[in-house]
């Protein structure tokens, strides 16, 4: 997943800071998931499909297709 994070980030022009808010986490935590010293909560991940309009299993490199992320109705 850390490779995941990061590309998501880059690809986006965000800064390890930014994401750490979206996840209500700490700028420590989000660079320990990127650099796959810690496992994200699902919770957290969620967060992160829903930011990127991806999937989980894209960031959990189950898939390497980006399907968007569906909220159900």
């Amino acid at each position: 997943m850390d490779t995941r994070l990061r590309e998501l980030r880059e690809d986006n022009d965000l800064t390890q800071e930014f994401c750490a808010k979206i996840a209500f986490i700490s700028k420590n935590s989000y660079i320990r998931y990127e650099n796959g010293e810690r496992t994200p909560p699902l919770d957290t991940i969620k967060l992160f499909a829903e930011y990127y309009n991806t999937s989980i299993d894209y960031i959990a490199k189950a898939t390497d297709e980006k399907t968007p992320y569906k909220k159900r109705k």
